[in-house]
């Protein structure tokens, strides 16, 4: 069972990704992750892949393809695999298509993960991060016991960057230009399935079961 995950930054797809990946003993591919271990060990495509990146440039769709079917290739992928954060645009879409089909595969399920931008962005705002170990909470879903204050070691909570409203609006932004338009791309070959993430955290995960069993 091989199987994309799509959502916006923030719909919760990598958290759903993990729990698809424990309950069929599958592996959970992110690319970042894959991208650091090739460059970690020193391999050829991780190395031509940091020629790109420590210029600050995207690393092209052909070598993320190659690096990603190297992975796929390894004898734990064997019964499938959840891909997170991969592809981003048509063009990977397509690029993973064509060499999957050399290899006589193909990817069997699409599952876009739904949230409305708004509840996107008043989820990330409501972030808090430790400044010190680093440990991550909510105001409303995962409060402190005392506000402002690190549970684990009592240091002060920050607000990152990244989560900022307006910082969430320009991911967002760049998100429905490039990423959304898989959505009609997986839709049209018949393997979209769409959950709504708004739901409860199980209640999402127990709607990807039902579609996936």
């Amino acid at each position: 069972m091989k199987i994309i995950m799509l959502g916006a930054p923030g719909a919760g797809k990598g958290t759903q990704a993990k729990r698809i990946a424990e309950k069929w003993q599958i592996p959970h591919i992110s690319t970042g992750d894959i991208f650091r271990m090739n460059i970690k060990n020193g391999t050829e495509l991780g190395m031509e892949a940091k020629k790109y990146m420590d210029q600050g440039l995207l690393v092209p769709d052909e070598l993320v393809v190659k690096i990603l079917l190297d992975r796929v290739a390894q004898s734990d992928c064997k019964n499938g695999y959840v891909l997170d954060g991969f592809p981003r645009t048509i063009p990977q879409a397509e690029v993973l298509d064509a060499e999957l089909e050399k290899l006589g595969e193909k990817i069997d399920y699409a599952i876009d993960v739904d949230v409305p931008d708004e509840n996107i962005i008043n989820r990330m705002s409501g972030r808090r991060a430790c400044v010190s170990c680093g440990a991550t909470y909510h105001i409303t879903y995962a409060p402190t016991q005392k506000e402002g204050v690190c549970d684990k070691c009592g240091s002060e909570l920050i607000l990152r960057d990244d989560d900022k409203p307006e910082t969430v609006q320009k991911r967002l932004g760049v998100y429905h230009q490039q990423t959304q338009p898989l959505i009609e791309y997986y839709t049209a070959k018949n393997i979209l399935k769409s959950v709504d993430g708004t739901k409860d955290m199980e209640d999402v995960f127990q709607s990807i079961v039902s579609i996936l069993v």
